[in-house]
């Protein structure tokens, strides 16, 4: 990587879908409605897993943590994309965007460490039903929610570091609606090999690991219900891990259809609306993934704002 003082940038133009100009105010008024819903559907999973006693178990515990990732992961982008929508093109600095790049990047990592340790709540308390309150007890499941945000946070420091370096001699337009990692270092005019490497390597130690132990767990978990008796055991069981479940196949569905695509069928139209269902879909449909499929949280939203 080269080391350059003369950064001709100062600035970036975020385009976000500029090919549908009579749509801006449309796709604003839509973006404004799904945000809401968002911050809606995910407090009202924090509010009833607080207010509740009956839900002070680490799984909701879990739950909330996930809850709070998807407001903070849908403020990192979506106001700036219902922004860029009503002034269709909006700039952003260079320290602005290696911000939200960065704290893209963590929240990325969050959501794989959390969808992971729910993975392995749900394996305890299946596979090891006797035994879960003495594994999963509240300061180890406070301690593993706390090294999955502390290791997130720490995890894309160095490629922000090496990103803010990086030399931008134009052009200055970012065909995108967020300041993406790939998307920045394409634009540098600095040697990119380095962070390339890195980045491929962190992926394979970071994300390869958190989807092999979700797998391996669910493995597991099946076997497990398969060994169950009776017709209603195996609902009960295969229930306390469905809305999970779900999650991980939106999740990482998706991830894969972001990054896994060869290059030769990738296309920024594409890979935008990937990023936009990733950042957007999958936050507003998980409270209504856990409230719908889960009688405890159902029950606890008709208590909370019921009193009943």
């Amino acid at each position: 990587m080269e080391e350059e003082n003369t950064t001709t940038v100062t600035e970036f133009i975020l385009l976000g879908f500029p090919k549908f100009p009579e749509l801006q105010i449309p796709l604003f008024v839509l973006f404004l409605l799904i945000y809401l819903i968002i911050l809606m559907g995910n407090l009202t999973i924090i509010t009833v897993t607080c207010l509740d006693p009956r839900l002070h178990t680490p799984m909701y515990f879990f739950l909330s943590n996930l809850s709070f990732l998807d407001i903070f992961n849908t403020s990192v982008t979506l106001p700036k994309l219902m922004d860029i929508s009503l002034r269709k093109g909006q700039t952003i600095s260079i320290k602005g965007c290696m911000t939200q790049m960065y704290f893209f990047i963590v929240l990325t990592y969050v959501e794989f460490f959390l969808l992971t340790a729910m993975a392995y709540d749900r394996y305890v308390a299946i596979c090891h039903p006797l035994r879960y309150a003495v594994i999963i007890n509240e300061r180890f499941s406070v301690l593993l929610a706390t090294w999955c945000w502390t290791f997130a946070f720490l995890v894309p420091v160095m490629h922000t570091v090496l990103i803010s370096h990086f030399s931008y001699c134009g052009p200055n337009e970012i065909n995108h609606f967020f300041c993406d990692l790939t998307v920045m270092v394409k634009l540098s005019c600095s040697r990119t090999s380095f962070v390339d490497s890195m980045t491929s390597v962190i992926g394979a130690f970071v994300a390869f690991p958190c989807f092999m132990t979700i797998l391996i767990s669910y493995v597991y978990i099946i076997s497990a219900i398969l060994k169950i008796r009776s017709s209603e055991g195996k609902r009960k069981a295969f229930s306390t891990c469905s809305s999970h479940l779900t999650v991980v196949i939106l999740y990482y569905g998706t991830i894969m259809c972001l990054y896994m695509r060869p290059a030769s069928m990738q296309t920024m139209d594409q890979n935008k609306l990937f990023a936009l269902l990733y950042n957007v879909l999958i936050p507003m449909l998980n409270p209504l993934i856990y409230s719908l499929k889960n009688r405890e949280v159902k029950a606890a939203v008709r208590k909370v704002f019921n009193g009943k």
